[in-house]
């Protein structure tokens, strides 16, 4: 004698399958939704560098790339370490140098340069109120006067 209510786990005669229907699309959607929290997880150095525009987010981007295609996990650990930190950034002040230097270069002795020119000063009118004083010229230094010599420390 066969049973009249069968659980619904169990397949019907007819040959479908529900619950390893559910199941499947279950698994699917599952597959799906860890292998997008693996690539938002992958990129999170990426998206760090890049969300407080660092100066290191190109390198950061290449070692994620790398730990993708090798497999090595201390290359995402070296990229989210750096998109963590903070670099100076030395290039500012070191192009400001060059091009200060390039002026000093390209300046001949006999001509002033542009930076060391201060714009026209509004003539000063000494008045009741105002007193120009001149700064006193240093001591001429006398001729037999011998200058001590100055001890190292080596």
């Amino acid at each position: 004698m066969a049973p009249h209510h069968l659980p619904f786990y169990l397949a019907p005669g007819s040959g479908t399958d529900t619950l390893m229907v559910v199941m499947g699309l279950f698994l699917i959607g599952t597959v799906f939704w860890v292998g997008t929290l693996y690539w938002k997880l992958h990129s999170l150095p990426e998206r760090m560098a890049h969300k407080s525009q660092k100066l290191q987010f190109e390198f950061v981007a290449v070692l994620g790339l790398i730990s993708l295609f090798t497999h090595m996990h201390i290359f995402w650990v070296a990229g989210l370490l750096l998109a963590l930190i903070d670099l100076p950034d030395f290039g500012t002040p070191l192009r400001s140098i060059a091009g200060s230097v390039e002026k000093i270069a390209d300046a001949t002795p006999g001509q002033q340069s542009e930076v060391a020119e201060p714009g026209p000063q509004p003539p000063e009118r000494p008045g009741p109120a105002t007193t120009v004083v001149k700064p006193n010229p240093p001591p001429p230094e006398k001729p037999g006067a011998a200058k001590e010599k100055e001890r190292s420390h080596v």
